[in-house]
């Protein structure tokens, strides 16, 4: 019995120190630079979103959150490496729609989308824009629909690899026309959009904040945007529903993840982090000019970013397995 006694006795004791420790951990994180891992290869519009709020951030936390791009696998090579690391708070996932859509896309996907992450909370929505090389026959996006129509396979569509947003406009813009295309698929919309300006492709459907520059600049030739209402960045494109694709609607959404087990307080300290962000006038200005603007306070919450996940998971599950187009 005496032993008994002594032993509840240590343990207690134990348990007494042990919680000062875990709120002497929580106030002093971070004491180093955190890793903000973009799983698409750097110049594409994810790792664009990325550099401008991990700038922010950095101010708020007082530490660098430095952008690690691992490209591959249409994002699920960075996912997956995050999904493995320590979750201690310093390394994070920034990833788009992709992050939802992978769940069905990919047969043998290394991590559960849904229960290896904890979510940190939504960071913007972008609208998508279909481009095509600058010397493209067409001059409109009804001359478009009917010049893909009419040469099928010999059009070429680049994209940033299976399971990527530029992959996913593509299939519902085929899947709208009844008909097929060549794809390229590339590593990233990086390497994408160069051979779309240099000519080597035909035709991408990217993100406003890889392609509102381009556009801009004359050197693609812009048909339509994604969207269910028209860009403010971009107030002369149509939206395909109005040159004759009903229900044509996607835009990416880009969220931020910490490894299943992050500690609470650190989620919180990145989460108020990534919310000062979303209100900084620097990144809402920025965002402006990319065709973007950040999600609301509301919608930057580890709880809604987490519920919106599943309900993406679940939206798009049947869209994918109708259109047959999997990844080992």
């Amino acid at each position: 019995m005496k032993s008994f006694k002594g032993a509840a006795v240590a343990l207690a004791a134990l348990a007494l120190a042990v919680v000062p420790f875990a709120g002497a951990r929580a106030q002093d994180y971070p004491n180093r630079p955190i890793t903000m891992v973009v799983p698409f290869a750097a110049g594409g519009p994810t790792d664009t979103v990325a550099r401008l709020v991990a700038e922010s951030m950095s101010r708020t936390l007082g530490q660098q959150v430095i952008v690690e791009n691992v490209g591959g696998a249409g994002g699920t090579r960075g996912a997956g490496q995050v999904a493995k690391a320590t979750p201690d708070g310093y390394t994070v996932l920034l990833h788009h729609i992709g992050q939802a859509t992978s769940a069905t896309l990919y047969r043998k996907l290394p991590y559960n989308v849904l229960t290896d992450f904890e979510t940190v909370g939504l960071v913007t929505d972008v609208p998508m824009t279909m481009i095509g090389k600058s010397t493209l026959e067409p001059k409109t996006a009804a001359e478009l629909i009917a010049y893909v129509k009419d040469k099928k396979d010999a059009v070429i569509y680049g994209n940033a690899g299976v399971g990527s947003a530029s992959h996913l406009c593509g299939m519902l813009f085929m899947s709208a026309l009844g008909t097929q295309v060549t794809t390229v698929p590339y590593q990233g919309t990086g390497p994408a959009m160069n051979d779309l300006v240099g000519g080597q492709i035909d035709l991408m459907c990217d993100q406003t904040t890889n392609t509102t520059g381009q556009i801009k600049a004359g050197k693609v030739k812009a048909f339509a945007v994604t969207t269910k209402d028209r860009v403010k960045s971009l107030p002369d494109l149509p939206t395909f529903q109005e040159v004759g694709l009903p229900g044509f609607e996607v835009a990416v959404w880009h969220g931020m993840y910490a490894p299943k087990g992050t500690p609470k307080a650190e989620i919180d300290k990145l989460n108020a982090a990534l919310k000062a962000a979303l209100q900084d006038p620097k990144v809402i200005a920025r965002f402006a000019d990319l065709g973007t603007e950040p999600v609301s306070q509301e919608r930057a919450t580890p709880q809604v970013h987490k519920e919106f996940l599943a309900a993406e998971v679940a939206k798009w599950k049947p869209v994918i397995e109708q259109a047959g187009v999997f990844a080992d």
